[in-house]
């Protein structure tokens, strides 16, 4: 790889020899390096960020109001200090639960199997989920209540941050959320 060239071009003098410094040839070590660098660049692929695609509605039209199922909805709202609310059904017949966020991904599955239970594991009444971050909750909160979306397979879940029941908010506020 490397050569190590010595000139010959010292010359005696008095019984002494000139002593020539080596000189060392690293031409075919720089081919190899940028033959290598090639060959890596070109046979390695770069990772692709995973981002979750999230679609909201155009605001032109307010005054619609969707109905969800109320057998099969599941509503979860993020609050501060990491923890959350989350119930089935409509608000007025609601039983809240306050829980950390960590606790999500065991209410859904729990909830999820109760879904299809209730609806002989019939595969089109699937659960539905709305996910309301408030205000005062952390993004990494939001992010990891998307993410036990995907985990546990919920085929339709809607964010909402817009839209807060009166009952919502003041269960947020007497529990400090």
């Amino acid at each position: 790889m490397a050569t190590l060239n010595e000139s010959q071009s010292g010359k005696a003098a008095k019984g002494r020899t000139k002593k020539v410094t080596p000189r060392v040839d690293l031409t075919a070590m720089v081919d190899l390096m940028f033959l290598l660098t090639t060959f890596f660049m070109l046979t390695t692929t770069l990772s692709q960020l995973n981002a979750a695609d999230i679609a909201k509605p155009d605001k032109t039209n307010i005054n619609i109001k969707e109905n969800f199922p109320e057998s099969r909805t599941m509503t979860i709202v993020l609050g501060k200090n990491n923890r959350a609310i989350s119930y089935m059904g409509t608000i007025e017949k609601a039983n809240m639960k306050v829980m950390p966020v960590a606790d999500l991904q065991k209410e859904i599955m729990a909830n999820k199997l109760l879904v299809a239970a209730s609806h002989q594991n019939n595969p089109s009444k699937h659960m539905i989920v709305i996910i309301k971050p408030g205000k005062t909750a952390r993004f990494q909160n939001f992010v990891d209540a998307v993410d036990e979306m995907k985990i546990a397979d919920i085929k339709s879940y809607s964010i909402d941050d817009e839209h807060f029941e009166d009952k919502e908010l003041l269960f947020m506020k007497n529990n400090g959320l």
